[in-house]
């Protein structure tokens, strides 16, 4: 059967060397999603690690992207590595799993994300299975090449072990996490997501990943740092949130009216 044009997709990009701009989003009403999966993005990302939707929310959110072509991405909350084959089975191309700080954390992940051999997924796919063209012994097949893992990189300890992790089978790219990045980096003395330490931690892992041929992806609270991110080698981008785009249009369209 033809290969899937949904769940493919995000990997399907990284390997012609595309650059990915994600929507960020967290608030739990799926239409919120599947509007900006309207727009021109080239992806969705959903955050049950810091945004209020739920894993239930995400699971009804993640067929309305991909009905508009746009591949689903999902952050897990720490360590809830029960999670990334769920949903993965529902559908989505993408799982960014936090604070990844140790290697058995890594392995954990992985195991959890990949089918045997390389990991220990369990079969149950149905929204993936279907959105993806495929019979079962042909999702199963080609699963573990277009199922994503993102393992975040936010702390000294991850930093020091950023090779051995992209070295993992089963881990495909980095996420680096620049908020907890900088308030590890300094100390707990600051939160400075643009800080020049930051950026100088994104560039090294840039090149460590780029030396073993695995995408690296960056939050970016703003369009102009979404734009930096990318000029310093990040394959992709989540820009802004939402809430901050909710209110950001909300702002510029009372300052007109009132000016």
């Amino acid at each position: 059967m033809a290969k899937s044009t949904v769940l493919s997709s995000l990997a399907d990009r990284f390997a012609k060397g595309d650059s990915i701009v994600s929507a960020w989003c967290g608030l739990p009403d799926p239409s919120v999603s599947a509007t900006l999966a309207q727009e021109d993005f080239d992806a969705i990302t959903l955050d049950m690690q810091h945004g209020p939707i739920t894993l239930a929310e995400v699971i009804r959110a993640i067929p309305l992207i991909n009905a508009a072509g746009k591949p689903a991405i999902a952050r897990i909350p720490v360590g809830e590595f029960q999670n990334v084959s769920k949903l993965f089975d529902s559908g989505v191309s993408g799982v960014i799993a936090p604070m990844i700080n140790t290697m058995e954390d890594a392995r954990r992940f992985a195991a959890y994300a990949k089918y045997p051999p390389m990991g220990e997924r369990s079969w149950g796919s149905y929204g993936g299975l279907s959105a993806s063209g495929l019979d079962q012994n042909g999702y199963l097949k080609a699963a573990n090449s277009f199922s994503m893992t993102f393992a975040m990189i936010e702390t000294r300890e991850a930093m020091a072990i950023v090779d051995d992790i992209l070295a993992l089978d089963g881990i495909d790219a980095l996420f680096v996490g620049p908020s907890d990045l900088s308030i590890a980096l300094s100390g707990g003395a600051k939160v400075d997501a643009t800080a020049r330490e930051v950026d100088e931690a994104l560039k090294h892992v840039v090149a460590r990943a780029s030396a073993a041929n695995k995408p690296v992806a960056l939050y970016a609270a703003t369009a102009e740092r979404a734009k930096q991110g990318l000029a310093m080698g990040a394959r992709m981008v989540t820009v802004m949130s939402d809430t901050g785009m909710l209110r950001a249009a909300a702002q510029a369209a009372l300052k007109i009216t009132r000016s």
